[in-house]
């Protein structure tokens, strides 16, 4: 049986993650970690979970928790992730893996080190419409690749407007801006059906000066088998701009959905205009916790660990590398 506990009890954990861990075979939630006892308790209540903690050294310390799950902000990561490994246990870590790139190779050297696997929640790897997108392609229903278009645009929150700015825009502690949060699943699943990137190309700046991150960044990446994927990210859009959009297009035809919003995957070709359903599972990282407890189980392996997360990182790194070039957020000093 393996025994989680969480570091971390916020938002992401209340219906995408947490619930899972109890409805997963082999899987029980044992325990959970927040700073603020009032909320640890709160939540552990609510979930039916018999222990909370305030101190993340007490839970990984706890001799019935036998794997971590880290769900805090990426600044975090890498401090827990190499605790947890050290005292024996597994971890399993929000994504992106890290802060940085930097980070993410810390964390694979502790991996090393204390024979302790690292799985990072790119669930998107194993969701049912990602992986028929995949299998469409490899079916050869589009051809050959040539390229892939992604954008994801959003307006600003009254938060930010206002001045009162989330982690997620403060690189000291996520890693970057909202680009590091929502592009990293879309470039982890380029990753996963494509391969590894091998170039990257190009530019992020900030037109808002709302804060210290990147608001705006435009790519192309250069993947194996001459794939390119061009990419649109600006978080400062009026609400009308807003968009999310994911389109492979190929010799013979295009396939088109969302990354976020799982609107319908639509194929189209000389012969076919076909659509099917993109299904959003209540726990939405329902799979990926069950290919990763049956890993430590010892029946199969996952298809997220800290090796291709880190590939995912890398790129992000290289995306916004000249933007930070240069400034003083310690976070982004690569």
């Amino acid at each position: 049986m393996i025994n989680w506990g969480i570091i971390g009890c916020g938002q992401v954990t209340e219906v995408k993650s947490g619930p899972a861990f109890n409805k997963v075979n082999n899987s029980r939630l044992a325990a959970v970690m927040r700073r603020d006892k009032a909320l640890a308790e709160d939540y552990a209540t609510r979930h039916n979970v018999p222990k909370f903690y305030t101190s993340a050294d007490d839970l990984i310390n706890d001799d019935e928790v036998n794997a971590v799950y880290i769900a805090t902000p990426p600044g975090n990561h890498a401090e827990y992730a190499i605790k947890a490994m050290k005292a024996g246990k597994p971890v399993y870590i929000e994504k992106p893996m890290a802060a940085n790139y930097r980070e993410c190779i810390k964390i694979n050297k502790a991996s090393q080190k204390y024979k302790r696997p690292v799985f990072v929640a790119y669930y998107r790897r194993t969701l049912p419409g990602f992986l028929k997108i995949k299998n469409l392609i490899e079916k050869g229903l589009i051809g050959k690749v040539r390229f892939v278009q992604l954008q994801i645009l959003n307006y600003l929150s009254q938060d930010e407007k206002s001045g009162r700015l989330p982690w997620r825009v403060k690189p000291e502690i996520s890693g970057g801006g909202h680009f590091f949060d929502l592009a990293s699943h879309q470039l982890d699943y380029m990753d996963f059906i494509f391969g590894p990137a091998q170039k990257v190309v190009s530019l992020a700046v900030n037109q808002a000066n709302l804060y210290d991150a990147e608001d705006f960044v435009s790519a192309s990446i250069y993947f194996p088998k001459n794939i390119v994927v061009t990419g649109t990210w600006c978080f400062t859009v009026a609400r009308e701009c807003n968009r999310d959009s994911l389109e492979i297009f190929g010799e013979k035809g295009m396939i088109k959905t969302s990354t976020f919003t799982f609107e319908p995957i639509v194929l189209i070709n000389e012969n076919l205009h076909e659509e099917y359903i993109n299904e959003r599972p209540e726990n939405i990282q329902y799979y990926l916790i069950e290919q990763v407890v049956n890993e430590l189980m010892g029946r199969g392996k996952a298809v997220s660990t800290g090796i291709t997360a880190a590939r995912t990182s890398r790129v992000m790194d290289e995306v916004v590398a000249e933007y930070y070039k240069g400034q003083s957020v310690k976070s982004r000093l690569f």
